[in-house]
């Protein structure tokens, strides 16, 4: 199965894919928040699944598709290279991860190993990671920091938080700490460009 927003990158996956002899693609979502209804209903052995989904992010149905279909194994395939975000992945229970911009023989590859019970990670990338180490930020402080894109002021991610002002002050005020930026906007774009959001 594939999970995918771009329409000609996931039928050129299909099509592709449709290729292979011994692989064969049986659905296709293309909104983050339709993908666990999908996997529940189709049980696939490999998902493909991106980050970048519109409704949800591939990284946070990653748990519901564990829950739904535990034998399926989910390979995350993005644009985005991510130390943060192989992390989270494979934290999340993933199996593989690959860069889009790898040969599709390197993904049927890599198919048919994760579908043996092996886990595929590019090494370049998988070494990045063990550099880089794990996320600084709380999952409280992930949340606050993503709320704060757009620029709201703070009692209006309070009330949309159910927190108070206070506490959300606390929680950007550390965020920016731990990432080393000066500001809420600096923050999130060094939490996002390390794939910690």
């Amino acid at each position: 199965m594939i999970a995918e927003d771009q329409t000609m990158m996931r039928s050129a996956l299909v099509s592709l894919l449709g290729l292979e002899p011994d692989l064969r693609v049986i659905g296709e979502v293309d909104r983050g928040d339709e993908v666990g209804a999908a996997v529940a209903a189709r049980r696939p052995d490999v998902l493909l699944l991106d980050i970048e989904l519109p409704g949800r992010s591939g990284l946070d149905v990653l748990e519901e598709v564990q829950a739904v279909s535990p034998a399926t194994a989910v390979v995350i395939v993005t644009t985005f290279g991510r130390p943060g975000y192989l992390r989270r992945a494979m934290d999340a229970g993933a199996r593989g991860f690959f860069v889009k911009d790898r040969p599709v023989e390197e993904l049927a590859d890599a198919i048919r190993t994760i579908a043996a019970g092996e886990t595929v990670v590019d090494p370049s990338l998988a070494a990045r990671a063990l550099r880089s180490g794990p996320s600084p930020l709380t999952a409280r402080e992930r949340e606050v920091l993503a709320a704060a894109d757009g620029g709201a002021p703070i009692s209006e991610l309070a009330t949309t938080l159910h927190l108070s002002p206070s506490t959300v002050r606390n929680y950007l005020s550390s965020a920016i700490g731990k990432t080393g930026a000066r500001n809420r906007a600096e923050a999130l774009r060094t939490a996002r460009e390390a794939g910690w959001l």
